[in-house]
């Protein structure tokens, strides 16, 4: 059995995700924003790339998975139906298939994968979509969803 992780950074520091992704295994941290850059410090592409690899993890960014800027309106107004719609449209093009096909066969060789993007339950997020499509093409894949601890938590 190969398990597909998702997590999303709300509300979590850098050190809490990279301790989520540790502690579940993850091999390769897949950022699937359309824009890898964030106002919270730490989760902009550079910073993330550079934290997840002092870990010994690997860092791939694919924009083409990500959800363009009215979806990423929509689903911060929390209409999330809305959002969903925008990204199924944005899953159809080429770049994002491509992208798609070659998340597929990272995944199919065994790699223990983790999806990122911001909003922390998955059900909100583009990233479900794109790990249902995952978990379509390859037999055995499960998916799980890691929640790091809130910043407020975190042990010092």
């Amino acid at each position: 059995m190969n398990r597909l992780f998702t997590i999303g950074y709300e509300g979590a520091t850098p050190r809490a995700l990279g301790d989520a992704l540790a502690t579940a295994g993850v091999e390769v941290l897949v950022d699937v924003r359309a824009v890898a850059n964030s106002r919270r410090p730490g989760f902009s592409k550079r910073a993330l790339a550079a934290s997840v690899d002092e870990r010994g993890l690997g860092y791939l960014h694919l924009r083409a998975l990500g959800t363009p800027a009215e979806g990423r309106a929509a689903a911060r107004a929390g209409r999330h139906a809305e959002m969903k719609a925008i990204f199924a449209e944005q899953l159809k093009t080429d770049a994002a298939q491509e992208d798609l096909a070659g998340l597929i066969e990272l995944a199919r060789g065994g790699r223990k994968l983790c999806l990122l993007c911001f909003e922390r339950e998955p059900e909100h997020c583009h990233r479900m979509m794109v790990a249902e499509r995952v978990e379509a093409a390859l037999t055995g894949v499960v998916l799980e969803h890691l929640h790091p601890l809130p910043a407020t938590f975190e042990q010092p």
